[in-house]
């Protein structure tokens, strides 16, 4: 198998996996001559709008984990949302990276300012990075979500007090 087949068969396994994770019922991709159709659903039409003759692929659900408590400082910090909190959302669905390379230290920690240019964290998805930045000024209040979790487009992921 050629370089190139064995990432295309990489990248679809990576996006087979984010689609049961992600609880979702149908997830459709096109790139060039590529074309992709996961389904929960056996009555789903395929891309070209026909009916598939194929047997479908049974996807098992996915439970969710259970949330083992973090210690603070290791990952998504504790305590209460205040609502007056403004929360920096993700903006696609992928894998959140605290820093920008393992071993490294996370880009900001809780009670330290940020500017609205202060970049946050990296979602990562099919080895495409996406910066995450704060948006607003302010301190920098909660961790969301503990590093290298899976997380969806519009999940919170931190909380900052404005100022």
């Amino acid at each position: 198998m050629d370089r190139m087949s064995e990432q295309l068969l990489r990248d679809i396994e990576i996006l087979a996996d984010l689609f049961k994770a992600g609880g979702w019922t149908e997830l459709r991709v096109e790139s060039g001559a590529i074309s992709l159709l996961l389904s929960k659903d056996k009555a789903t039409l395929s891309l070209d709008g026909a009916q598939q003759a194929a047997m479908p692929v049974a996807v098992p659900p996915v439970a969710p984990a259970p949330a083992a408590p973090e210690p603070v400082g290791a990952g998504a910090s504790a305590g209460p949302i205040d609502p007056a909190w403004t929360a920096v959302k993700a903006p696609n669905l992928g894998t959140f990276y605290r820093s920008p390379k393992p071993g490294s230290p996370p880009f900001v920690e809780v009670g330290q300012r940020v500017e609205a240019h202060t970049e946050l964290c990296l979602i990562e998805v099919m080895k495409l990075f996406t910066s995450v930045k704060a948006g607003i000024a302010g301190t920098l209040q909660h961790v969301a979500v503990a590093d290298a979790d899976l997380v969806e487009g519009g999940q919170p992921l931190f909380y900052i007090a404005c100022d």
